[in-house]
């Protein structure tokens, strides 16, 4: 049995907004990787591992993912002042500066690129919002509008937020040279539960019990800037 056409354009759509291959810059994000790699902290697959469970145990599935789902639910009923609100509420919570400053950019060019790709009357309005500095436009929060605007459900919007930050690491893990392709694959299989627990987790929290505690990370990317040699922009 086939699927009716507007099932397989979600389908597509999912697959476009998850794909590194769509242009909001968030691949060259390493959230930290590259500055633990670098200083000998971070070494094969499964410190890769670790490191990746503790960004969705305890930061961006109980904040970036939170934030992702209620700025999706009010935009779902057209209520723009919810998604602002998400919006401020993590940039509220999230407490490194240059982190705040990449989701800000990859934000804005994830609302570039989808206001060219999608026509969507809210997001012309977050453009407008954006360039009078009435919202921060933090990836997150563009990307749950993005995902209603494209027709997915919450469930896949978020889903599909999530894989595109894993893979954006595993493709950086690959690039730093601390695993090859075939691990990078193996690692993304055996966190497909972490991912379920994140969305499951994150789907029961209002905005003021975001929470975030992987303070060797953020110290990290603060370490970042301050790298002689760096491929990744945070």
């Amino acid at each position: 049995m086939s699927l009716p056409a507007s099932a397989i354009a979600q389908q597509l759509a999912l697959m476009q907004l998850s794909d590194s291959f769509f242009p909001s810059g968030s691949f060259t994000l390493s959230h930290g990787l590259e500055s633990l790699v670098q200083e000998n902290q971070l070494r094969g697959s499964e410190d890769l591992q670790t490191f990746l469970r503790l960004l969705l145990r305890n930061k961006v599935g109980v904040t970036d993912t939170v934030a992702l789902i209620h700025a999706y639910r009010g935009s779902a009923i057209a209520d723009l002042k919810a998604v602002r609100a998400a919006d401020a509420r993590l940039f509220a919570q999230t407490l490194v500066e240059k982190t705040r400053e990449t989701q800000r950019k990859s934000g804005r060019a994830l609302l570039m690129v989808a206001s060219s790709t999608w026509q969507d009357s809210q997001l012309e309005i977050l453009n407008q919002d954006a360039a009078i500095g009435k919202i921060h436009c933090l990836h997150p929060v563009i990307f749950a509008v993005v995902g209603r605007a494209a027709l997915l459900s919450e469930q896949d919007t978020v889903l599909g937020f999530l894989h595109s930050f894993v893979t954006g690491l595993l493709g950086a893990a690959i690039r730093l040279s601390v695993v090859g392709h075939l691990q990078a694959q193996r690692v993304l299989l055996q966190l497909a539960p972490e991912i379920e627990i994140a969305y499951e987790t994150a789907a029961s929290m209002s905005l003021e019990e975001m929470w975030s505690c992987t303070p060797a990370i953020d110290i990290a990317q603060m370490r970042h800037q301050k790298l002689a040699q760096r491929l990744f922009a945070s």
